[in-house]
């Protein structure tokens, strides 16, 4: 019996140490670092000459080139992270940047301070230098070219970060945990930036340039340090009325249209800025149709209004995307424009840029940026019209006008509009929601708001078309009396409303008049604009300027 039971209990042992050996191999597999090594470029996403990019420490889908023994982000990138006002005319293949009085231009042979190309265009695009952008735009490289694997680091986060310094040896790894492939190795004594802390692993970027996770034990204390920047911003210095602005726009169509400047503005009161519409783009090469007079000038000048001549883009042979897009049309329309400033003695110019496309954006804010630095040094008032904010006009740029430009204008009218729905021009909460979403992006003290000084009226017809008409504000009332329309009240809409029944259909008018009028300008005081602007001078009964004016306590 004892022989059978002897060759069972070795077997069981060998079993045993079998079944230990294997637990603990596995153990030991299990708790032994990795040695192994991250595929570095795969990691980057490099290879060669490509540069990989981080912005505040993030990894960019977009890859910088090192040529000529220097690094070159691509254009599109920088424009959308770092700084919009590096413009590139694909036409001309010229790149150009406005200050606040000076334009700055550069093509593929400008060289910089080192002798090398400032920007590099290839079959892929356009390429700006580090030192270029950094030149202009408030942030902090750092560069790390040289390698194998070529890659920058650029921040433009100025808050504090994290330091700490490193209490031993140890190795960086591309997740949290001993198994993942090693990145790098961080030094004893060496101070390493701290991106997220956890409970055991810490991200964090090395001095040699790498981003990745190291055990917290091997971290000493930590600490926090604030960047300090050395960048020098350009100041726009804007001119502005020492008083509200009052301004009425004086439709102008021919020369013959001047003659009517004295009738008009001896119904206003209060009004110190007169914008007659003599300025009209008639072809992409920047002509234009002028119908400026010199002697309404004076007059207006002796009755102490300044004169904001409106220039626009309402001729169907002009395609703003086309005529912007060239920087030597761009130049020629405002020398132009310019020489008419000089001529006529005007204080200031009204763009009045409207139905542009999507793709001009970017070459009308370029537009208004070049003509903004003309206008700073001639000392005349730059104004630039714009439309209620909505979804799909965000490429207007109101923000980038709210720098350059020395007042910004929202037209908070044309919430209907002929060829849409019935309803009001310009009720009292869509007047407020276009100040208050316009002043997201524009200060208050740039911030002018437009009000109508008409209104619609409308026939609902039988068939269910619907036509309008616009009537200006003292004709409305004159057909509202003379047709004996009941109006109401809409507490809602801050309006009066009223309908007729024609043969022609269902009539109906959203009334503009002094109620409707003395609300939205309860809202331009309550949000301290910079003031008024009203379309159109004529339009207007006498007595609704007692409501306008902006100098009433």
């Amino acid at each position: 019996m004892k022989r059978r039971v002897v060759p069972f209990l070795v077997a069981l042992g060998l079993i045993v140490l079998v079944i230990a050996g294997f637990f603990g191999i596995r153990l030991v597999e299990r708790y032994t670092p990795s040695k192994e090594q991250a595929d570095i470029g795969k990691l980057l996403g490099v290879s060669g000459d490509n540069v990989a990019v981080f912005l505040n420490n993030e990894l960019q889908e977009a890859k910088g080139i090192y040529i000529e023994e220097q690094t070159y982000l691509p254009i599109e990138w920088v424009n959308e992270k770092l700084n919009e006002r590096f413009y590139w005319d694909n036409h001309e293949k010229l790149l150009v940047y406005a200050l606040p009085e000076s334009i700055v231009y550069a093509d593929h042979s400008t060289k910089g301070s080192t002798g090398k190309p400032l920007i590099w265009v290839n079959d892929e695009g356009v390429y700006l230098s580090l030192g270029l952008i950094a030149n202009y735009t408030d942030i902090r490289l750092d560069v790390f070219d040289l390698a194998d694997y070529k890659r920058v680091f650029v921040n433009n986060d100025w808050s504090e970060e994290t330091k700490a310094v490193a209490d031993g040896k140890g190795n960086v790894r591309e997740k949290g945990g001993i198994k993942s492939p090693i990145v790098t190795r961080v030094e004893k004594g060496s101070e390493v930036t701290v991106l997220e802390t956890m409970e055991k692993w810490d991200k964090v970027r090395t001095p040699d340039g790498y981003i990745g996770y190291v055990e917290h034990k091997r971290l000493g204390e930590s600490r926090s340090e604030a960047p300090v920047s050395t960048f020098v911003a350009p100041v726009y210095k804007n001119i502005s009325l020492d008083e509200p602005v009052c301004m009425a726009w004086h439709q102008v169509t021919k020369p013959e249209g001047n003659a009517s400047f004295d009738n008009l503005i001896a119904n206003t009161k209060g009004l110190n800025v007169i914008s007659p519409t003599w300025y009209e783009l008639t072809d992409n090469e920047g002509g234009f149709n002028s119908y400026a007079d010199a002697s309404y000038v004076q007059k207006a000048h002796d009755m102490g209004l300044q004169v904001w001549a409106l220039i626009n883009n309402f001729s169907g042979n002009v395609q703003t995307e086309v005529l912007l897009s060239k920087t030597s049309t761009r130049q020629k329309l405002i020398e132009k424009l310019m020489a008419e400033v000089e001529k006529y003695d005007l204080d200031g110019l009204n763009l009045d840029f409207e139905g542009i496309k999507k793709e001009a954006g970017v070459h009308y804010i370029q537009f208004i940026r070049e003509l903004s630095v003309s206008c700073r040094k001639e000392g005349i008032v730059l104004s630039v019209d714009n439309y209620v904010p909505y979804a799909g006009n965000e490429f207007y740029n109101r923000k980038e006008q709210g720098i350059v430009a020395d007042y910004v204008i929202v037209m908070g009218y044309d919430e209907h509009y002929a060829g849409g729905e019935p309803g009001s021009v310009a009720s009292v909460g869509y007047v407020n929601d276009g100040i208050a979403n316009t002043l997201k992006q524009v200060p208050k003290e740039k911030l002018i708001n437009a009000i109508p000084l008409y209104t619609r009226v409308w026939t609902e017809a039988a068939d269910g078309k619907t036509s309008s008409v616009a009537l200006g504000i003292a004709k409305a009332k004159e057909w509202a009396v003379e047709n004996n329309v009941e109006l109401y009240w809409q507490e809602e809409l801050g309006q009066y409303y009223g309908e007729l029944k024609t043969e022609e259909g269902t009539k109906k008018v959203w009334m503009e008049e002094e109620r409707s009028i003395g609300l939205k300008m309860d809202l331009i005081r309550k949000y301290d604009l910079a003031g008024v602007a009203c379309w159109k001078l004529g339009f207007e009964p006498a007595e609704l300027w007692d409501e306008i004016r902006m100098d009433q306590e």
